[in-house]
């Protein structure tokens, strides 16, 4: 359409599989670069990414256009296998797969 203008900003929040501090301060920063590389190359807008050891958090600036569930499931992947060729820890990094549906006092 034209003169159509959309702004939709996305909060995400990734946790490490069984909520271990597995992001160590040290590896913070190029895991973030890394992270900020996905969500550019798929043409979105990264607006903040900031985290604890257990999870992160990612705001981003999201076209109509993009499928929410691909950007998710392109930087959850790409991450992990960052992590891991990374070899940051011993065993395995993965993120606590699936999503949490929050309960409300009205259900």
């Amino acid at each position: 359409m034209a003169n159509t203008y959309t702004q939709i900003y996305i909060h995400t929040v990734f946790a490490v599989r069984g909520r271990l501090n597995l992001i160590r301060n040290e590896n913070k920063d190029e895991l973030y670069k890394y992270i900020t590389g996905i969500i550019r190359n798929n043409k979105q807008k990264l607006i903040a990414i900031n985290g604890m050891p257990d999870h992160i958090h990612i705001l981003i600036g999201l076209k109509p256009t993009m499928c929410l569930s691909d950007l998710v499931r392109d930087i959850k992947a790409n991450s992990s296998k960052f992590i891991n060729e990374k070899k940051w820890f011993d065993g395995r990094f993965e993120w606590q797969k699936g999503f949490r549906k929050e309960q409300t006092k009205y259900e």
